[in-house]
């Protein structure tokens, strides 16, 4: 491995902990209904190559936005295809391919062209409005312009992956999940991601926990506060009304590094232990995520792990039996 490619994945890994992320930009090809080609994002911290495409295998009993099987250096990967599955027909076939990794997942991604790599603060990626929020069938977790006026969309990739391949889909991941034996729990969680949101409210669930959620890091924040001022309000601890949060670390407006950063600085939710659940699951991000203070950092989509994690850290709470 390449000093620079080290030193590449160093600096974008800083980046992360600093509010602040790169992202790919990319293409879908000009749209033969609208005549419009518009521009996504994916962060190049889930890429790990781009390439031409290369031999398709063609299989049967495949969800229809796959296209097939790729072998890359010996390992099969499932390959989507991007513009089918946003209900794009371009005037041109896909010429490139995206290799990514979700959560020890591996998948390509068939889109027209690449375009360039640019260097975002999360501060400046939105949350979409709702007339494009629901664009695409919900795919677009986030917004932001870039230099030259363009509007770029950052997909929901975990959206996209539940509906293809079905990896997050599996109601048989919750079957190991027990009910704890504490009353009266209320954890708050954001992510941008509607299918993350849905899996997480779907274990605290099974374990009897209520739950408070938001859309991204900025929204957990302004939660936060309205908790904290309801609980002075009350001469209470912020602790009495919520016992953890979980946070993704991919967001717009605030990362889950800043959002868990604020909330160990804030003396005034002393007690309420922080849980980072992402899909970025190398070491140095983890190690990011104990250097700003969270107490535990678990992989997205293992609502075992998420279960067995809550359940550590709640086990000391006074309201445990």
């Amino acid at each position: 491995m390449s000093t620079s490619f080290i030193q590449s994945v160093d600096a974008r890994t800083r980046l992360a902990g600093a509010n602040r992320l790169e992202v790919l930009l990319f293409t879908l090809g000009k749209d033969q209904g609208t005549g419009r080609e518009e521009v996504f994002g994916i962060n190049v911290f889930k890429v790990r190559e781009v390439m031409h495409v290369p031999e398709i295998t063609h299989a049967p009993d495949m969800p229809p936005t796959v296209e097939g099987m790729v072998s890359l250096r010996g390992v099969m990967m499932p390959v989507i295809n991007l513009p089918r599955f946003c209900g794009v027909e371009p005037e041109q076939p896909c010429k490139i391919l995206i290799v990514t990794e979700y959560n020890k997942h591996i998948q390509g991604f068939l889109v027209y062209s690449v375009d360039t790599i640019k260097r975002l603060v999360w501060e400046d990626v939105k949350a979409p409005p709702p007339m494009l929020a629901h664009r695409l069938g919900g795919l677009v977790t986030a917004v932001t312009k870039i230099d030259d006026d363009r509007l770029v969309m950052i997909m929901d990739v975990e959206k996209v992956l539940a509906e293809t391949a079905e990896f997050y889909q599996d109601d048989h991941l919750f079957d190991a999940v027990q009910p704890l034996d504490i009353q009266d729990m209320t954890v708050l969680f954001a992510d941008d991601s509607s299918v993350a949101r849905n899996q997480i409210e779907r274990t605290l669930e099974r374990l009897g926990i209520r739950s408070i959620a938001a859309n991204n890091g900025a929204e957990a924040w302004t939660k936060l506060q309205e908790l904290a001022h309801r609980a002075a309000a009350l001469g209470r601890p912020v602790s009495d009304l919520i016992q953890a949060v979980i946070t993704d670390v991919e967001m717009p407006e605030m990362d889950g590094y800043v959002l868990t950063r604020r909330i160990k600085e804030d003396p005034r939710f002393e007690g309420v232990p922080v849980i980072m659940h992402s899909s970025l699951s190398a070491e140095a991000n983890q190690a990011i995520g104990t250097g700003v203070g969270a107490d535990a950092y678990v992989p997205k989509f293992e609502p075992i792990e998420l279960a067995a994690a809550v359940h550590k850290l709640l086990e000391g709470h006074p309201r445990a039996a």
